[in-house]
């Protein structure tokens, strides 16, 4: 759908609109730095944490997304509550987030500042608003899934195995994927063994708050792996265990409490994900800067370690993140356009062929008709 015909769409849902039970508007963006308390009361904002700011003139195509994410839970990739983490991309301009909003408040109670996918999808009119809201947005936004626990599985492949590195778990480090793909599979095929192998993995890279006089870790980790490799009849599977070394394991469990930044934070999905949404936005022809809702996994130190593993990629061409400001979604339409695209696109049941998110996903889902497989981040279901 073009702009002008985007455009056309959300002044016919408008006109068509209910009465809203609540104002049809956007609250007025407040300054930078304040915000409204309880009872009204102003207090001061934090500063904003992170981003990469872009370099002081941008030249040849670039172009702007908006960003967020859903399913975020720090280090515990093992929450059954939220087994996978969604990152989602708009390109829409702020006039365009704006309409958008407005057209789906039309006949909610919303909170005056945004629209939450928890409250938007308890309305009895939810179904029709989702299928059009996606509808909308087909080809000006981009839906990435991780799967957490195929993530852990290309930890072990790519940081393990092979020198760690930021490309890790992207299409750039496609090569791997094979080996992690039979892994994950044997191991959900294993039985419970595959659950105490995972939770050994988190348990060794968790690096932080930890009492290392007495760190056996890697050898609960080695146990585990034992456990498992006997349940594992899968020939490359067992390759991918059986090529497990202590010592490199070990080096590098070292390198992370010595604080190496060389190593991509074992334990962060959004980084990978994050490489994915631009390097499907910029296509190899445009560079990609980022608007992103605040998260404190996205530091500077990191984000120019992506953009050089990135760069790697095309050494002919310069890197295609062009940086990442961060905002607070409060304050820009089209962040929380996309963090409500995120949330509805986590929370919605996995169903043959995705319905109307599919469109949205990158790449699209595989053979398997029940799959939302994203070769690089997820497995088929």
């Amino acid at each position: 759908m073009d702009r002008e015909t985007f455009g056309e769409a959300l002044d016919a849902a408008d006109r068509a609109a209910p009465v809203p039970v609540w104002p049809n508007r956007l609250a007025p963006a407040r300054p930078v730095g304040e915000h409204v308390g309880m009872a009204g009361s102003t207090g001061a904002r934090l500063p904003l944490q992170g981003g990469l700011p872009p370099g002081a003139a941008l030249t040849g195509a670039v172009l702007e997304i908006a960003c967020d994410e859903s399913g975020f839970s720090g280090t515990n990739l093992l929450d059954p509550a939220t087994p996978v983490i969604v990152h989602a991309s708009v390109d829409l301009s702020r006039d365009e987030a704006a309409d958008l909003i407005r057209t789906l408040r039309s006949g909610f109670r919303f909170s005056p500042d945004e629209v939450k996918s928890r409250q938007f999808l308890r309305r009895r009119e939810a179904a029709e608003a989702v299928e059009w809201f996606l509808s909308a947005l087909r080809g000006r936004a981009h839906v990435h899934l991780v799967d957490k626990e195929f993530f852990l599985a290309t930890r072990v492949v790519d940081l393990l195995l092979a020198q760690p590195s930021y490309a890790a778990g992207t299409r750039l480090a496609g090569d791997r994927r094979p080996a992690a793909t039979a892994l994950h599979r044997a191991g959900r095929a294993a039985g419970p063994d595959w659950a105490v192998f995972l939770a050994a993995v988190v348990e060794m890279l968790r690096t932080k708050r930890r009492d290392r006089a007495d760190d056996r870790s890697v050898a609960r980790f080695f146990a585990a792996r034992d456990a498992l490799r006997r349940h594992v009849g899968d020939a490359r599977a067992g390759a991918v265990l059986d090529a497990l070394d202590p010592a490199r394991v070990a080096a590098v469990q070292a390198r992370l409490y010595a604080g190496d930044r060389t190593i991509p934070p074992p334990l962060e999905p959004l980084l990978p994900a994050l490489a994915e949404t631009v390097l499907h936005w910029s296509a190899g022809r445009r560079r990609v800067l980022v608007i992103h809702d605040e998260q404190s996994a996205l530091t500077e130190d990191r984000l120019r370690r992506l953009q050089a593993a990135l760069a790697a990629g095309d050494p002919a061409h310069p890197s295609p993140l062009a940086g990442l400001v961060m905002t607070d979604s409060r304050d820009d339409p089209r962040v929380q356009a996309a963090d409500l695209l995120a949330g509805v696109a986590r929370r919605m049941p996995r169903t043959p062929g995705d319905g109307p998110l599919r469109p949205l996903l990158s790449p699209p889902a595989g053979p398997d008709p029940n799959a939302v497989g994203v070769p690089t981040e997820q497995e088929p279901a």
